[in-house]
């Protein structure tokens, strides 16, 4: 295999890494506590609206076989600088505040099997991992993606322990209580529970664009990225799912609460061995310690291809050819992600994240609608066109209008900043403004 170069093995790897991670291990017993029983119901339909944005995904990497920027590179390309400017840095921020998410679930879960001496150190056993993955990432991306087979490996194989435990104990002791899928969610209506759920769900299943920053890298091209990114979000539909009813089999619904820690507080409630506990709590740390290797891998990745473009100071496109890593951008990613480990609890911080990434992968869909329109597709072929695209911009929509009111103003503000920030720096290179007529 050329340097440099990695295969589908390993970029599914990277996917799953980012995937599955804070998502089943932090903001699974979040997702019960807002939706209760019908957390299976949202994390199957975001995970179907997922695998549509995937699907579309695949087709903009085979229009742009050689993009680095995942959904920033395709709106770029359709739309030009400035729109490309704004979803550039909003998918940025997201894939460094999803950092933020996965590595608080691990200091959480370290500081929690060190015992009650170290319960206060979660936050610093977080900057830790921050660091280490920073490291990492600077050995280039071919280290960095064969680190994540070997954690993705372990994490599923841990995953699917829980949940054979989880059967075994429902049913081959008597256990199993069909009330434990009963009850409501956090007061509101279903409709509002699923809704509100959906939009922290969203976020431990977007992990998949990572792959889109480094398609070139790929031995097969955008084909076997299309078929990476695709694979690995129907593996993750069914652990999700699997470990979701593993969980309420365990303990009940109407128990759950907003914590890091769901699934070794379903084995408390179960009694389980200790040795259970001890390897769920392993498979934890390689789960949040993976996702983070995926997570700054991008985001560095995003960064570099905005300022190539002239969109960024040229600071951030340091590179390092041998080691195929942009270097002050991993610098910069994990500072970022330190930080946002103090911008509030877990739900509030995913919520920040989930903004850019909903706004990104509307923003990239429509740059699909606009290479089909004038025939750019390169061979390419959306699967039902346009239903698919309408309905996926739809849903992406509605996931966008439940995010918290928090995070909802902080990224409003951060979008007029950066509206503000460009068309200032603009004025400063007295760059020429386009008109155009939108309607005859």
């Amino acid at each position: 295999m050329p340097k440099n170069k990695i295969g589908v093995i390993a970029a599914m790897a990277v996917a799953l890494g980012a995937i599955i991670g804070a998502g089943i291990f932090v903001l699974s017993g979040t997702v019960i506590a807002i939706a209760g029983p019908y957390a299976i119901l949202a994390f199957a339909i975001v995970g179907l609206v997922a695998l549509a944005v995937a699907l579309n995904f695949g087709m903009l990497g085979m229009i742009m076989p050689s993009a680095e920027g995942a959904s920033y590179s395709y709106v770029y390309k359709a739309f030009g600088s400035e729109m490309g400017f704004i979803t550039g840095i909003l998918l940025y921020f997201s894939f460094a505040t999803a950092v933020s998410v996965v590595s608080l679930g691990f200091g959480t879960t370290l500081a929690s099997v060190l015992g009650s001496q170290f319960s206060g150190y979660g936050y610093v056993f977080s900057i830790a991992l921050i660091a280490a993955v920073g490291l990492i990432n600077l050995r280039g991306i071919r280290n960095a993606a064969h680190t994540d087979v070997a954690l993705v490996i372990a994490k599923i194989g841990i995953l699917l322990i829980f949940v054979a435990f989880a059967i075994i104990f429902a049913f081959s002791s008597s256990q199993f209580k069909l009330s434990n899928f009963s009850g409501s969610g956090s007061g509101g209506s279903i409709i509002t529970d699923i809704l509100e759920a959906s939009v922290a769900i969203f976020f431990a299943y977007t992990g998949f664009q990572t792959v889109s920053t480094f398609t070139s890298r790929i031995v097969g091209g955008a084909k076997a990225a299309a078929k990476a990114i695709t694979t690995a979000v129907v593996i993750s539909i069914v652990i999700y799912i699997l470990v979701i009813i593993s969980l309420m089999l365990l303990k009940p619904a109407s128990s759950f609460n907003i914590n890091s820690d769901p699934l070794t507080s379903a084995l408390a409630a179960a009694s389980a061995p200790q040795w259970l506990f001890l390897l769920v709590s392993i498979g934890a740390l390689i789960a949040t310690a993976s996702a983070t290797i995926a997570m700054v891998l991008a985001a560095s990745h995003v960064m570099y291809q905005i300022s190539k473009d002239g969109l960024l100071p040229k600071i951030f496109r340091k590179y390092n050819a041998e080691n195929d890593v942009a270097f002050n951008s991993v610098i910069v990613s994990v500072i970022i992600a330190a930080v946002m480990l103090f911008a509030g609890n877990v739900y509030i911080i995913a919520a920040i994240s989930n903004f850019g990434l909903l706004f990104s992968y509307i923003m990239s869909i429509i740059a699909l609608v606009h290479f089909h329109k004038r025939n750019k597709m390169h061979g390419a072929r959306p699967i039902f066109y346009p239903y698919l695209q309408i309905a996926t911009i739809i849903m992406l929509m509605i996931f966008m209008y439940g995010l918290p009111q928090e995070a909802f103003v902080i990224n409003v503000v951060i979008v007029i900043s950066l509206i503000v920030v460009y068309y200032t720096l603009r004025e400063v290179e007295d760059k020429r403004i386009i008109r155009i007529r939108l309607f005859k």
